[in-house]
């Protein structure tokens, strides 16, 4: 398929950014690939090219963007939302990596191997970027999301975001998910607040990845 809509779209689309082959029915599934299930085949850094959505949902995808294209997305998925429209992400958490994956008082062997799965876990899988609670919810802040709050896997008050996710799980260390589950919902455009934010990624991390 090419991006343009292989049949007509219902009033109030639900969009499933990065759908893979976890196709949802009654959504709009969207990915970068044409695999079986998806809908609509499409590269969204370059924009989403629909409006007035009544929800969207990204499991496991924003991790997979340069910080720069992930607030160009947030963005972008705040365009394309109804008024009142809401978001809901899902990506590991940084700081359950953090916790889980270095032993501080390892011996020699164990922190060769928590180097290399500290690593792993930043670079594998084609990761870009991760996340904690603070840095997503100030991202989605900046971006005009509000309110902006923390789920549980499958749990939402919102009834079209109940049991959609399907990654698989690992283990939770108490009050640290490894997942951050986000759900925030389209509020006014924040333009002092994203320029500061994006001032402060260019400052304490660009500027350092800059040739």
């Amino acid at each position: 398929m090419s991006p343009l809509f292989a049949r007509p779209l219902a009033p109030r689309p639900r969009l499933h950014v990065g759908s893979g082959r976890a196709r949802l029915e009654g959504w709009v599934n969207i990915d970068l690939q044409a695999l079986p299930g998806v809908d609509v085949v499409a590269d969204v850094t370059k924009g989403l090219r629909f409006r007035d959505a009544e929800a969207v949902f990204a499991e496991h995808f924003l991790e997979h963007l340069a910080i720069a294209d992930a607030i160009n997305f947030l963005l972008e998925v705040h365009r394309v939302l109804e008024p009142g429209g809401w978001l809901r992400l899902s990506t590991p958490n940084l700081d359950w990596v953090w916790m889980t994956h270095y032993r501080w008082n390892g011996n020699p062997e164990e922190k060769r191997q928590d180097a290399l799965s500290l690593n792993r876990a930043f670079h594998g899988w084609r990761h870009q970027f991760l996340w904690n609670r603070e840095i997503l919810g100030e991202a989605l802040a900046a971006c005009g999301f509000s309110p902006v709050r923390f789920c549980r896997y499958g749990e939402s008050e919102l009834a079209v975001f109940q049991g959609l996710e399907r990654h698989e799980t690992y283990h939770d260390v108490p009050d640290l998910p490894h997942v951050i589950i986000a759900e925030a919902a389209k509020a006014a455009p924040q333009p002092e607040r994203l320029t500061s934010f994006r001032a402060q990624v260019q400052r304490e991390l660009l500027d350092h990845l800059a040739d």
